[in-house]
């Protein structure tokens, strides 16, 4: 799965994960990447869309 919003751009993130000793290892963040449904240039498309652009209602989703 592509982990980019293809109406916003959100992707992963990284930092680090860091336990009770304060020992650092690295990790990411995922955004919530859905598979929709939606109207691109008048023909109805499979795009890659995070949740927040969904709750928004940035995307015209296709019936």
């Amino acid at each position: 799965m592509a982990y980019r919003c293809e109406i916003c751009g959100k992707h992963g993130k990284s930092g680090n994960r860091v336990s009770h000793s304060h020992h650092k290892t690295r990790r990411r963040w995922k955004p919530n990447i859905q598979r929709v449904h939606a109207v691109v240039d008048g023909r109805n498309r499979h795009i890659y869309v995070c949740t927040a652009c969904l709750r928004a209602g940035r995307v015209t989703r296709a019936v």
